[in-house]
């Protein structure tokens, strides 16, 4: 089965039975990972969800704009950075990410399993360019694998639809390297506790980039 990743499916997405779930996550490890060693700046979270990227980067002192499709997705965001009390350090903006534009740059652009409606490397080529010079890019990304390869066009936690999946390589092709310095280009597995306590496997791309001054 085949998606759109438009604001209808991602409502339905935040007003299905995952929602309480995915409104309590945690932050991304491969953000905590990758982010950690940079000075605070300014930073934009694209497909923010329900926040809890946005909100640890504020609660380390970045100034973050943070956007995603999905109306539900931003309330519970804009709760949890009150309840955090960084509410002043974060932005939610509400939008399609395929036609929406920043009216700057940033210190660091970050996404992490974003689905827009269009395809997933023209996306990732395009929030690139919101990244100031000397600034930094790290996508985090669903890995096309050769398991998920023989899967087919399935979406549960576990295996996204084959379209919105990449592979390392896939990413730093589209990164000049005049343009780019690639730091990160790593692909990994890890296992999680999923809906209804399943055990699920999680395939990661995770690339980050300097921006050349």
């Amino acid at each position: 089965m085949t998606h759109s990743f438009d604001k209808e499916y991602w409502d339905q997405v935040w007003g299905g039975d995952r929602a309480a779930a995915m409104a309590a996550s945690q932050p991304n490890p491969h953000l905590v990972r990758e982010v950690g060693d940079l000075s605070p700046g300014t930073a934009l979270d694209v497909g923010c969800g329900a926040g809890a990227e946005a909100i640890w980067l504020a609660t380390g002192g970045w100034q973050v704009t943070a956007a995603d499709i999905a109306t539900a997705a931003l309330a519970h965001a804009a709760e949890r950075a009150a309840a955090s009390g960084v509410a002043g350090r974060v932005r939610w903006v509400e939008a399609d990410l395929s036609r929406w534009r920043p009216d700057a740059r940033y210190d660091l652009v970050t996404t992490h399993y974003a689905h827009p409606a269009m395809p997933q490397l023209d996306f990732y080529e395009r929030i690139a360019s919101w990244v100031a010079p000397a600034g930094t890019l790290l996508i985090v990304g669903h890995l096309h694998h050769q398991e998920h390869a023989s899967a087919g066009h399935g979406h549960d936690e576990a295996e996204p639809p084959t379209s919105a999946s990449v592979t390392a390589a896939d990413i730093t092709a589209r990164l000049d390297p005049l343009v780019w310095e690639v730091v990160t280009a790593r692909e990994s597995h890890r296992a999680l506790t999923g809906h209804g306590g399943h055990a699920v496997s999680i395939h990661d791309v995770v690339v980050r980039a300097n921006r050349r001054p």
